[in-house]
C-alpha cells in the first residue's frame, strides 16, 4: 500500500531563474536533499524531481521539475509552486535501528501510563530543543510528554499502537 509522507514544502521563490526556497521538515534540514524523486502535492499533484539544491542561510534553495518533467526556469512558474507539499513514498525512507522512530510513526499511537490509564493519543511530535515532545490529546486535555527513553518512555510498540510512559494524568 502506498503511503506518502510530507518532508517539506515550497516556501517561496529565490531569484529569477526558477529557484525556490524550501522549508524542510527533516532533521537535519538538509536530509531533504538526500531524495531526488518526489510527489509535489498541490491540486492534482505530480511526480517530479529535485534537479539541484543546497543549504542557503537557515533554509534550502532548489531547482525542481514541473508537471511536464522539464526543469522550472521561470520565476512565475516557481511562484505557482508556493505552498506545494514535498512528499515521498514511505518505502523511500531509510530503515531505522531498533528503538528509533520517525515522528510520523508515533502519531496516532495511544499513550498509557504504568498503571494502564489511557492518557490519550499522540496528535503530533515536536521538539523543545532539549528533547522531542509528544503532544497527547484526550478530548479537550492536552499533555506534553517528553519523549525520553528510560525515565519517562518505558516502551513503544508501533505494531500494537501503544506507548507506555511513566506519567500521571494530573501532570
Amino acid at each position: 500500500m502506498s503511503r506518502r509522507l510530507t518532508l517539506g514544502r515550497v516556501a517561496g521563490v529565490y531569484g529569477v531563474k526558477g529557484w525556490v526556497k524550501l522549508r524542510s521538515f527533516t532533521r537535519p534540514i538538509d536530509n531533504l536533499l538526500d531524495f531526488r524523486e518526489f510527489w509535489f502535492a498541490k491540486g492534482e499533484g505530480y511526480a517530479g524531481r529535485l534537479a539541484e539544491g543546497k543549504l542557503h542561510g537557515d533554509g534550502i534553495v532548489a531547482r525542481l521539475s514541473g508537471p511536464d518533467g522539464k526543469l522550472i526556469e521561470d520565476r512565475d512558474m516557481a511562484a505557482a509552486l508556493i505552498g506545494t507539499e514535498i512528499q515521498v513514498e514511505r518505502s523511500q525512507m531509510p530503515r531505522l535501528e531498533q528503538g528509533e522512530y520517525y515522528w510520523f510513526d508515533l502519531v496516532g499511537l495511544e499513550v498509557r501510563n504504568l498503571e494502564g490509564v489511557v492518557l490519550g493519543k499522540v496528535d503530533e511530535v515536536t521538539s523543545n530543543g532539549a528533547q522531542d515532545v509528544l503532544v497527547v490529546l484526550d478530548g479537550e486535555t492536552e499533555r506534553l510528554i517528553p519523549f525520553v527513553h528510560g525515565p519517562i518512555i518505558q516502551s513503544v510498540s508501533t505494531g500494537d499502537g501503544v506507548i507506555v510512559a511513566d506519567w500521571q494524568p494530573d501532570y
